[in-house]
């Protein structure tokens, strides 16, 4: 059972974060799953900032693909920082903006499309596969956040069937890019709101720790997750 003291400081913690939660810019990464957003939010935690819980954020896909915007602006009042699901979908940051227009937008990209298209799939086939590229079956298998979800997301995501290929490389790469296009087409007019970034590139930890106004070493690397 927790001490007085560790209850009391618990709660300190809650009600400082609070405050800071409402008051404090919003930072969203919202790049595309497998772009190093990851690592970007390893980065915002190291530096202090309240990251959203990812499974609450993974549970209002269903909200997301009924163009219920409600509970995902709501859920962003939980934190500073949020990435990955709902956040790395099309239009989502445009909604996000609506809502909260004093947010900062950080969109993570590859090398090129190409790059990104083989690192999501060897991912997937390491977490889903066996080594293998996963096929419908074995994706309606995965129990990841509840049965299901896992085939249910790709497919409303891609807008397929059970009959398509969920990996096809043409329709991924061609959904990377449409997104990567939609982000930079939207900010064009605010260049201050939105960090494009690479989180391969030299310096692009400088870059991040610039837009967010916090300071890291002048030769210090990006901290890595999930590095593939």
């Amino acid at each position: 059972m927790p001490s007085p003291f560790k209850k009391i400081e618990q709660k300190i913690r809650f009600e400082y974060n609070k405050i800071r939660i409402i008051n404090n810019t919003k930072y969203f990464c919202i790049g595309c799953n497998k772009t190093g957003t990851t690592s970007v939010k390893k980065a915002f935690k190291l530096h202090g900032f309240v990251i959203g819980n990812q499974r609450k954020a993974e549970l209002l896909m269903d909200d997301y693909f009924d163009e219920n915007d409600f509970p995902i602006i709501n859920y962003c009042k939980t934190g500073e920082f949020f990435q990955d699901v709902p956040f790395s979908l099309p239009n989502t940051f445009k909604v996000i903006d609506n809502a909260y227009p004093n947010s900062k937008f950080i969109l993570t990209v590859r090398d090129n499309s190409e790059q990104w298209y083989n690192s999501l799939v060897n991912f997937h086939s390491k977490l889903y596969g066996n080594g293998e590229v996963p096929t419908v079956e074995l994706l309606k298998k995965v129990d990841y956040v509840y049965p299901g979800w896992t085939w249910n997301t790709i497919k409303k995501m891609y807008n397929i069937t059970e009959y398509d290929n969920p990996y096809s490389k043409e329709m991924l790469i061609a959904y990377y890019e449409k997104h990567n296009k939609d982000v930079l087409n939207y900010f064009k007019d605010r260049p201050n709101d939105l960090l494009v970034i690479n989180v391969s590139d030299k310096n692009s930890y400088q870059q991040l720790a610039k837009f967010i106004d916090v300071v890291v070493g002048e030769n210090e690397d990006f901290p890595w997750e999930n590095k593939t």
